[in-house]
């Protein structure tokens, strides 16, 4: 006997999928406002019409009246008076929106993951080819879009929590990184260096070496370290974690949001916990997902799962690797690669974050 709770499975699935579609093009518009610089231009103006923002960011007119038009019915930006002429209606950020929006140094500021969609969505075709043929898409062929996004994304955090929370959750390194002699930190899979060049300016007295397989960012990497004062403490190198040339020890060796992306995680800890000075301690940041497969899974896992099929996975599986493992690095995974590289110990640090989990691990 089939009992009908009165809700057809058709049009909520229907119904979801056109929300989706929605929220993606959104997305993709937040993509265009940022790189066009059009939440910047009414952040300076304070309030615009669209004949004024299209002259202060450079765009053609009739695309910034649709843009603006389009970003006041999603209720990203304001138009205190919808019945004026368009010509004469003005624009502006609501309150707190300029944070998410435009301020880089925001915890807030997440309109730059509009340039990692865009990122996406720039190697679709090789995506479905990748599908077909078990092989990957290259980190480096999604493009300046996806770098500047994830990177712009998690710099907040890297100012704003990294000597304030994340560190001092382990006090002896905390401690080490502010004392004499100099402590050195080596920073794997830095990116475009905002963690390398965050440490730095957190402890003066700490040298950083950054560590990234990508030339792209680790150019732009260089780059923020001398931007910030800090090039004479602060350097990069391209190089894969897992085959490091020899450095002296390192009191502290990091991992933030990168140890899942690497095609050799064991052989990365392994060369890691090799070049760990006497008491040195591994620092793994990486998502916050369930210890275990379940489904449906919560917003996290579906968001993690997100990128994992459209990024990780493929980018990871472009390097011929040892193992591809996706976005979703659970805890007991981790705990075995460890284990495997001959790590004594793993701790799970109390650090309350929404997306990582931090591990400590002691050679």
């Amino acid at each position: 006997m089939t009992i009908s709770t009165g809700v057809d499975a058709r049009e909520v699935l229907a119904g979801r999928l056109v929300e989706g579609l929605t929220g993606a093009m959104e997305t993709l518009g937040v993509y265009l406002g940022v790189e066009l610089g059009l939440y910047r231009a009414l952040a300076d103006l304070g309030e615009a019409t669209e004949a004024e923002v299209s002259g202060q960011a450079g765009v053609a007119h009739r695309y910034a009246r649709e843009w603006l038009e389009q970003q006041a019915v999603a209720g990203y930006l304001a138009c205190d008076d919808a019945t004026l002429p368009a010509a004469e209606r003005r624009y502006r950020l609501p309150e707190g929106h300029a944070e998410v929006l435009v301020d880089a140094d925001s915890p807030y500021h997440v309109a730059p993951l509009a340039l990692a969609l865009a990122g996406i969505a720039g190697v679709l075709p090789q995506l479905v080819q990748a599908y077909r043929d078990g092989g990957g898409v290259p980190y480096a062929d999604f493009g300046r879009a996806l770098r500047d996004g994830i990177a712009a994304a998690n710099r907040p955090m890297f100012l704003h929590e990294l000597a304030t929370a994340w560190l001092p959750a382990m006090p002896d390194v905390d401690q080490l990184l502010r004392s004499l002699p100099p402590a050195r930190v080596l920073d794997l899979g830095c990116g475009l260096g905002a963690s390398s060049v965050g440490l730095a300016r957190a402890y003066p007295r700490a040298s950083v070496l950054g560590v990234d397989l990508d030339e792209a960012s680790v150019a732009q990497a260089r780059a923020a370290a001398a931007e910030a004062g800090v090039a004479d403490r602060v350097s990069f190198v391209v190089g894969d974690a897992a085959r490091l040339a020899e450095e002296a020890p390192f009191d502290l060796v990091t991992f933030f949001e990168a140890l899942h992306d690497m095609g050799d995680p064991v052989g990365a800890l392994r060369a890691a916990r090799e070049r760990l000075a006497s008491g040195g301690s591994v620092l793994v940041a990486d998502e916050r997902v369930a210890d275990a497969f379940t489904a449906p899974g919560d917003a996290t896992e579906r968001l993690m799962y997100g990128w994992s099929i459209l990024h990780c996975l493929p980018a990871t599986l472009a390097e011929d690797p040892v193992e591809a493992t996706g976005t979703v690095l659970r805890a007991p995974t981790l705990a075995s690669w460890a284990d495997a590289a001959g790590f004594s110990g793993v701790e799970v640090l109390a650090i309350d974050n929404p997306f990582w989990r931090f591990y400590r691990l002691r050679g």
